[in-house]
This record gives C-alpha cells, sequence and structure tokens, in this order.
C-alpha cells in the first residue's frame, strides 16, 4: 500500500507543477496579491475598509474602519467610557449605524434570549464526539442545526438575519462546551457545563463559562472584549471572508456557509497564526538569559530566521503583514491593554521583553532579507500571549477568533445576497498543450 502511494504521489508532482514562468507569462498575481501585497479587486463593500497607502502610493499608518468609523475612535471612546463594546459593534458592523441606548439595549437582550441551545443538544453533539479540533466540533454543530431549523434553506434577507443572530449568540457555547468536553473525556479533568448567563456581555460570559469557578476580574474581561472586536471584522478580502462571499453566491444556506468559511479560519496561515506567535514568545523567554539585553534578543531572532531556533521555519510570527506595512492599527490599539493586563498578572517584566521583540524584529528581518518593505508587528503578537495570560487553552485560540468573525461573516453574507445575482467564478488558464487519446492497450 506504501508503495502504491509513494508511486502516486509521484505522478501528483509530475503532473501537477506549473512553471513560475507561466504566471509571468499571463499575468496571474499568485494569492491573489500584487507585488506590494494588495489584493487582486474582486468586490465592493460597505462594511469594512483596510488602508495602507495614501492616495499617491505612499505607505501611511495602517487605517483599519468599521462602517467608516476608524476603530482607534471606536476603542479610544469605550476605554475613555470604561464600558464593553462586543455587541455594539456588532450592531454596527451588521446594520451600519451606531446604537442610540435603547437599541444597544434591546440587541443586548436579544442576543441573551438567542443564546440557547436546542434540549439535549450539547449531551448528543458536543459531549459524545470531544475532539481537540474544535473548530471542526463547531462546524459539525452547525451543520447539526441546520437539522433543528425548519427554514434552513431559506436565503431571504430576514430569515438569513435571523440565523444569523442565532449563530453569533451561539457560537460561544458551541466553542466552551466542545472545549469542555475534550478536557474532561480526553484530557481527565473534571466537566463544566455552566450556562451563559442573559446579563453579562459575550466577552464576561466566555470567561464565566470556560472557569471552572466562572470568575473574572473587569480588567480581564475588557481586554477580551476589545481582543474579540479587534477580530471582528477586516475587510472582505481575507480568506474566510472571501469564502463566505463565493459560497454566499452560489446560493446556499447560511449552516453551509459559515461552515466553510470556518474550515477557512482554521488554516494556520490564517486564524491559527496567533497560536504560532505564542508558542514563538514562549521560546523567546526561555532563552534568553537578560530581557534588558537588546544584543541577546537580536542574536536569538537571527537564530529563529536562520532556522537554528524555535521551530526551524525561519519565521517570526506575529511580525509583517500582508497588507499593513507601518503600522496595525489592530496591534496599536491592543497594546495598551496588553499593558494593563500584563500589570495586573505582575507580567510587566515579561511584556518589556516582548516590547523589545517588536521593536528589534522588523530590524532584523529588513536587515536579513534585505527587503524594501516596511515591516511591523501585527495583532498575532499579543492576542496569543493575551489569551494564556487570561487561562484560556489554546485550543480554544482560533475559536475565539471564529467567535469574533462571525460578526463580519454574517455581515458580508448579508450584503452579498442583497448586492450580487451572480454566482463567483474567476477564470482559470490550462497551460497543457492538447494531447490525443490513447487506448488502453497502447499506453505505457
Amino acid at each position: 500500500m506504501k508503495q502504491i502511494l509513494e508511486k502516486y504521489q509521484k505522478k501528483i508532482m509530475k503532473n501537477s507543477v506549473i512553471p513560475t514562468e507561466f504566471y509571468q507569462q499571463y499575468d496571474v498575481k499568485k494569492g491573489l496579491r500584487d507585488i506590494n501585497g494588495k489584493g487582486v479587486l474582486a468586490g465592493l463593500t460597505n462594511i469594512s475598509a483596510i488602508h495602507s497607502f495614501d492616495t499617491n502610493g505612499k505607505q501611511i499608518p495602517g487605517i483599519l474602519e468599521y462602517r467608516a468609523y476608524n476603530i482607534k475612535d471606536i476603542v479610544g471612546n469605550l476605554r475613555a467610557e470604561n464600558r464593553f463594546g462586543f455587541e455594539e459593534n456588532a450592531y454596527l458592523l451588521l446594520f451600519g449605524e451606531l446604537p442610540t441606548r435603547n437599541e444597544l439595549k434591546d440587541f443586548q437582550e436579544l442576543l441573551a434570549k438567542k443564546r440557547t441551545l436546542p434540549e439535549y443538544f450539547v449531551r448528543e453533539n458536543v459531549l459524545a464526539n470531544p475532539t481537540s479540533d474544535i473548530i471542526n466540533s463547531m462546524s459539525r454543530c452547525l451543520l447539526t442545526l441546520a437539522s433543528y431549523d425548519p427554514k434552513a434553506s431559506d436565503i431571504s434577507i430576514e430569515n438569513v438575519l435571523d440565523q444569523s443572530l442565532n449563530i453569533i449568540a451561539n457560537f460561544p457555547l458551541l466553542a466552551i462546551y466542545a472545549y469542555q468536553a475534550y478536557n474532561h473525556y480526553r484530557q481527565g479533568a473534571s466537566l463544566y457545563i455552566h450556562y451563559p448567563d442573559t446579563k453579562l456581555t459575550t466577552a464576561e460570559n466566555i470567561l464565566r463559562m470556560l472557569r471552572p469557578d466562572k470568575k473574572y476580574t473587569d480588567t480581564e474581561a475588557k481586554v477580551l472584549d476589545i481582543a474579540l472586536i479587534l477580530h471582528m471584522e477586516h475587510g472582505g478580502g481575507n480568506n474566510s471572508t472571501f469564502t463566505t462571499h463565493v459560497v454566499t453566491s452560489s446560493g446556499t444556506d447560511t449552516y453551509a456557509t459559515i461552515a466553510a468559511a470556518l474550515s477557512s479560519l482554521k488554516g494556520p496561515k490564517h486564524g491559527g497564526a496567533n497560536i504560532k506567535a505564542a508558542k514563538m514568545l514562549e521560546n523567546i523567554k526561555e532563552n534568553i538569559q537578560n530581557y534588558e539585553d537588546e544584543e541577546e534578543i537580536e542574536a536569538y531572532l537571527y537564530k529563529i530566521l536562520n532556522k537554528e531556533a524555535f521551530d526551524c521555519q525561519g519565521l517570526i510570527y506575529g511580525i509583517g503583514h500582508a497588507i499593513y506595512s507601518v503600522s496595525d492599527p489592530r496591534f496599536e490599539v491592543f497594546k495598551a491593554y496588553v499593558a494593563a493586563l500584563a500589570k495586573e498578572k505582575g507580567l510587566e517584566e515579561e511584556f518589556e521583553l516582548y516590547e523589545k521583540v517588536t521593536k528589534l524584529a522588523p530590524q532584523v528581518i529588513t536587515n536579513y532579507r534585505k527587503t524594501y518593505k516596511t515591516i511591523s508587528p501585527n495583532i498575532d503578537f499579543y492576542s496569543g500571549f493575551v489569551y494564556r495570560v487570561l487561562g484560556i487553552p489554546q485550543e480554544l485560540y482560533t475559536p475565539l477568533f471564529a467567535i469574533a468573525r462571525i460578526i463580519g461573516w454574517s455581515a458580508h453574507r448579508i450584503e452579498e445576497l442583497i448586492n450580487m445575482n451572480k454566482i463567483i467564478r474567476p477564470a482559470y488558464e490550462s497551460v497543457l498543450p492538447s494531447k490525443t487519446y490513447e487506448k488502453i492497450e497502447e499506453r505505457k
């Protein structure tokens, strides 16, 4: 069997590789991105905007807007008023307007009422199938929920919105309960299935359902709330959101569409990146003797790039971004909250070490690769660190991303349904010359 598979693999490699020069000949941009990392224009959206260049093509500090509101202004307002913002920004992205106080109250109450799963669902579909792959568990449960919905295939805007709100409300439950099942049946820990509290925000309920004692500090919940807001949406071109557009354009149902988006998100080049960054930071901490010695830190970063340290892949995770060059606005916003959390937990020294890495790593990468592009830290650099400090297991890092990004996916799905009436179908050019069919006895 092994020999047969090896033979098949050789045939695949022989007949599947496309010479690089063909991509240049046909002007095909790999990854649908140009040399600057900017994506090929594939659609229009009102939901969010990402800017890293001015109108003259000059690099600028990154800007992220939700429905034309700057994310720095949004988060700055939340911080000044010391309040939670996940539900408010979900409302903004879904409906295109900032809610009034009464509208926000009604929306929060609606999500709280929807935050419940069918009777026996957890026992029969979550606890009965424990796995360390929480995203796969969420996908399976999501598709199973379709069988409970008598209007599962109805793609009217009214019905899709109702389905989307149900999924938004219940994603935290699917993720946390799936982890608790895995932790109990596979890791031998005690089993905790806490019901959500209708009076609490999404961030508070996540910590409440995850922790055995249901307790958390206000700082912990507020930091998680901001992390969710910053991961909520990032333009229509990111892989999972583009997947949402593509699958929606086929006319399929909401459950199948979001399951496809989940499958995209779990890839290590997309939603799984924060796990790599967290592991790398732990590795750096363990191998640096003097946290104040920048030369020692720099030398170790070169070892990582030389494939002599950490995972030997030659990558410094959490540094650099496909779109942002000068700065990732999400990182800039998040840093203040991370600093507050580190102070509360007595981790200022560790935080300072990581701050030095964010300063030195771009210089090291630029020198090592002789790159022309400005490089800066991205939000993945600190999100994994924050989750670890909050006691969130790595199995939940990407599911937390999904709990946030379901807002953007839902908004983009509805936008696609409203504006498009054609299935998305880009072209692929065949580069093989035509062949004459050979009868089986003539084949070698």
